[in-house]
């Protein structure tokens, strides 16, 4: 294979970090001085798509190194700037066509939403709790902007509002939790903290300052109790920004949650001390509650948007299955259902983002009919949302089965210390199915006030096309993608 090292030399672990941060500063000058939305999102696509390839590359070469002794590329790493990537080319994609986005500030907008990418990649190629923390500062500073920038409009502005807000108590929250950490091993390293925590067990500082930060990263994620933001903020947002959140930033918190507690308790082997059980079973509560009222809230929702809002909340429960089992292979089956998540939830969006632009309001009940004004977008959505429910041979049954089947046991055997947590996720899919049937009916069975035909631009189509694929391939051929997770995970546990 090429060795990527002979172009980029030392800076090869950042890579495809560099085309980022390129456009991120170039972007705004190209679109003042050309005035042309199409030239500065070709430039932003093209610097997307090269990193991509970069980090393809460098993946299937299986390069290892790190830069200035900050930051590491390994399989981990890679694999989640790869998702990130995804999620930024899908969200770039169909950024020209949208009419939210096109009446932005178009070259802060590109700046802003590839600095919050950087921020992403940072983050996965950190093992520092203040590397980490600037890189999930990066993203959310960018991340409020883009959702305040849509003009005119109160609902973007109070989303905006109660984002900063909340996000500043994150904040406050994460940096609280460090210090306890710090002054308890002397070093913000990851690796340190771990054998600090293997030797002397739980302490009470050690008990606030995970806490701290399990509050901080939640509202990352917007695991319960600290979810309230994510509907107003779906809701008010662009719909590619809503997506770009509920897929990218949302999966970069829960590989913090990853980076910091599976290897303090894993690769630091404290799962022997008493801090390890405890904390193992705050995380099944926490992951009990959040897909519980995740699902059981979504039930009462009229607006899409907000629906879809509170069905991440339910995903980001499912995968805190992994931080209550605490092991590689639950890792892996995380790390999977990530990946497809990214596609079926990426897909819904891009469908009620196309459906925007042709004038289709957010409200579940302007959906009806869809099936006849457009047979492949109502398909497309039926099989997103049935996905996203767990229906067979669809990619969301497949790595829900996989993540369920980490809280079993897996191959290693059955623990039936975590059985009941499995049978609560079965069991909130069951009621899942029953809110993405209510999107179907509306389609497929209640007639609407027009049956006149939907045109939607073709970059979305591209998009959602895209989505579709990658959901039912790797419903029936999993392994496509879950062998590459699998060595991820073993690289994040070593």
């Amino acid at each position: 294979m090429f060795d990527m090292s002979t172009i980029f030399g030392d800076y090869t672990a950042i890579a495809p970090l560099i085309f980022l941060i390129i456009g991120a500063l170039i972007l705004p000058g190209i679109h003042l001085l050309g005035k042309r939305c199409t030239v500065t999102w070709g430039v932003a696509l093209a610097l997307v798509i090269v990193s991509l390839i970069v980090n393809v590359l460098m993946l299937t070469d299986e390069y290892v190194g790190e830069t200035l002794g900050i930051v590491e590329y390994n399989a981990y790493s890679g694999a989640m700037i790869l998702l990130f990537q995804i999620v930024l080319f899908l969200a770039v994609l169909v950024s020209n066509s949208s009419v939210e986005t096109t009446k932005l500030h178009v070259g802060a907008f590109y700046s802003l939403i590839l600095a919050a990418t950087t921020g992403m990649m940072f983050v996965v190629e950190s093992s520092d709790l203040l590397t980490i923390f600037v890189g999930v500062e990066l993203t959310s500073i960018s991340s409020y902007a883009l959702v305040s920038m849509k003009r005119n409009d109160s609902r973007a502005a109070e989303a905006a509002v109660k984002y900063v807000i909340i996000g500043g108590m994150s904040t406050a929250l994460t940096i609280y939790g460090i210090s306890m950490l710090y002054g308890m091993a002397g070093s913000t390293d990851i690796q340190t903290i771990a054998d600090n925590i293997a030797i002397d067990g739980l302490s009470i500082p050690l008990a606030v300052g995970l806490v701290c930060m399990i509050a901080g990263y939640g509202f990352k994620i917007a695991a319960v109790p600290f979810h309230m933001w994510a509907p107003d903020v779906y809701e008010g947002a662009a719909t590619p920004v809503s997506m770009f959140l509920a897929t990218g930033s949302k999966k970069m918190g829960l590989s913090v949650f990853f980076q910091i507690f599976l290897v303090i308790f894993i690769a630091g082997t404290a799962m022997s001390k008493v801090a390890g059980p405890e904390m193992q079973y705050l995380f099944a509560i926490i992951a009990a509650v959040t897909m519980t009222v995740g699902n059981v809230v979504a039930i009462a929702q009229t607006n899409i948007k907000r629906m879809l809002a509170y069905s991440s909340i339910a995903q980001a429960g499912y995968i805190l299955i992994v931080m209550a089992v605490m092991t590689e292979y639950a890792a892996s089956a995380g790390m999977f259902h990530m990946f497809t998540h990214v596609f079926m939830k990426g897909g819904a969006f891009l469908i009620v983002g196309a459906l925007i632009c042709a004038g289709v309001g957010e409200k579940i009940g302007d959906y009806k009919g869809l099936a006849k004004r457009s047979p492949f977008l109502a398909a497309a959505m039926m099989l997103f949302l049935f996905s996203l429910a767990g229906i067979p041979p669809l990619a969301g049954f497949t790595s829900k089965f996989f993540l369920f089947s980490g809280a079993i046991g897996g191959p290693d055997g059955v623990m039936y210390e975590w059985v009941w947590l499995a049978f609560i996720a079965i069991l909130n899919s069951a009621i899942s199915l029953y809110y993405y049937a209510r999107v179907v009916k509306a389609m497929y069975v209640e007639k609407g006030t027009t049956e006149e035909k939907i045109k939607i631009p073709k970059p979305f189509l591209a998009g959602i096309v895209i989505c579709l694929v990658f959901v039912i391939v790797l419903g029936v051929y999993p392994q496509l993608l879950y062998g590459f997770c699998e060595a991820a995970a073993s690289a994040l546990l070593i």
